[in-house]
């Protein structure tokens, strides 16, 4: 037996056939060669209804395809801005919820097509430590029987030992035994997540899933349980999935990070590694919003243009590709790189129809009172041309005005830096002054064409361990035998 097994705060588990004893005082469940968590595909998509019948009309695709490998004792990061998917993946990994496509292999054994005795002895061994632990806990229980639940969920009959152990562990977390009778309105927010950890560890698990496990406390307590997380992992021989927006803290608890955008993930790698020559744009992108101490270094945050999609309608390609700052620029053409992502931009906005002639002939409008109408007139003020002179004249500088407004509406420059890019952009522009959105939006489809949007990219590996899914990559950069590492199925 273990020293885990000999704990008096250890759950029965004699219903479980014995490990088997290895020299170095691992089960053979626990060797670090192979992992204890694989996620191969997994799935997660809500439907969209409508109607008395409730017929589905679409689909929204929170987690789609992400697979990763979590080994005993390490720390696996997922990190991603809210919304990417990262809590859908921890409830659904656990079986909270049920997957829409995937495996779960827990010690080899598919979750999802796990008998009942063998799905709840993952449950046993698979625990949860949530993101709010005032909501977590049933007011109406004290600390100690909230704690002491799972023990009797999983056949401990004894009231007097389920209450030893809920005490034990109550002072592994930093509290006192006396607690254990008290109510959770009577902690403080950092307390209630200790209280969280000890009912994770109550039944003496393998795997703990920590979704953002302090963001809601302050940064004092944060380096706290942050702290005894770590303790308590060396001590339980624990491996943890933690998931965060956090990427100071990220950085600081994590062996290997996933990053994740829009339901999959575009990186994967060594956390010290990732951070510090991070390969996807996305990856880039976040690690540009840390703060730094260092006011030399202020304001050189990479600025994401471009709206957030919805899950329910991802776009074609690379997910990214909407908002990517070094979105690859189609052959034939060489522009500097912020005026090809302002294109991409108004491209955007032409195909949902947010850019059309009345919009533009606004723009001008109010820019023309803004500069005293010297635009609008095109700087003339001849006394002797005929009405229709004039009339073309005014027609021809307010269009003129027009595109000029759709330019700065969009941060285009007056000129791009490639010549048949700009004739290509001035074209568009007067199709959609002229009142033609839908020939500008299909000229710029067809001439400003991207790989980002045609093709879904592949992760390719960039050192042992390490590989990110983006088109910059591909071809390129990968190390010699290095093979990716399953953060998405190749």
């Amino acid at each position: 037996m273990t020293d885990r097994d000999d704990d008096p705060s250890v759950a029965d588990r004699a219903d479980e056939p014995p490990a088997t004893a290895r020299s170095d005082g691992r089960s053979t469940a626990d060797r670090p060669d192979d992992p204890l968590l694989c996620v191969r595909g997994l799935k997660k998509h809500y439907p969209i209804t409508e109607g008395v019948l409730r017929r589905e009309v679409g689909r929204v695709r929170a987690v789609d395809g992400i697979s990763f490998d979590v080994y005993p004792g390490e720390t696996f990061g997922i990190v991603g801005e809210s919304g990417c998917g990262k809590s859908t993946a921890a409830t659904t990994l656990l079986g909270l919820e049920a997957p829409t496509d995937g495996e779960v292999l827990f010690d080899g054994v598919d979750v999802s097509a796990a008998s009942k005795t063998e799905r709840k002895r993952f449950r046993r061994r698979a625990q949860m430590i949530f993101q709010d632990p005032t909501t977590s806990f049933d007011p109406r229980m004290s600390v100690g029987e909230s704690v002491a639940e799972p023990l009797r969920i999983h056949g401990m009959r004894d009231r007097d030992r389920r209450r030893r152990i809920a005490q034990n562990l109550l002072e592994r977390v930093g509290l006192s035994a006396d607690d254990v009778d008290r109510y959770p309105h009577e902690f403080s927010g950092g307390q209630k997540q200790r209280i969280g950890l000890a009912r994770a560890l109550v039944l003496n698990p393998d795997l703990i899933v920590a979704d953002e496990p302090v963001s809601a406390l302050d940064v004092s307590i944060q380096a706290e349980i942050l702290a005894l997380m770590r303790r308590l992992q060396e001590e339980f021989d624990l491996a943890v999935v933690f998931i965060s927006h956090n990427l100071g803290v990220v950085r600081e608890v994590c062996d290997r990070v996933a990053v994740m955008y829009l339901g999959e993930i575009v990186e994967v790698g060594p956390t010290e590694r990732l951070f510090a020559d991070p390969q996807h744009p996305y990856t880039r992108a976040l690690l540009s919003s840390i703060p730094t101490p260092d006011p030399r270094k202020r304001g050189r945050g990479i600025e994401l243009t471009g709206d957030v999609p919805s899950p329910s309608d991802p776009p074609s390609g690379c997910r990214f590709h909407t908002r990517c700052p070094e979105i690859v620029q189609p052959d034939g053409y060489e522009f500097e790189q912020t005026g090809w992502r302002r294109v991409m931009d108004l491209r955007a906005k032409l195909n949902r129809g947010e850019v059309d002639r009345e919009s533009a002939l606004e723009l001008a409008a109010a820019h023309s009172a803004a500069t005293g109408g010297a635009a609008a007139t095109g700087g003339t003020g001849g006394t002797d041309a005929g009405a229709a002179s004039d009339g073309t004249r005014a027609t021809e500088a307010s269009t003129r005005e027009a595109r000029a407004a759709i330019r700065r509406a969009f941060d285009l420059p007056a000129a791009l830096t490639d010549e048949r890019a700009d004739a290509v952009l001035s074209e568009a522009l007067g199709l959609i002054v002229d009142g033609d959105s839908g020939g500008a939006a299909a000229l710029l489809a067809d001439e400003f064409s991207t790989p980002c949007e045609r093709r879904e990219p592949r992760p390719t590996g960039v050192a042992d361990g390490w590989s990110a899914a983006c088109h910059l990559l591909d071809g390129s950069r990968r190390a010699e035998g290095a093979e990716p590492v399953t953060g998405r199925e190749d």
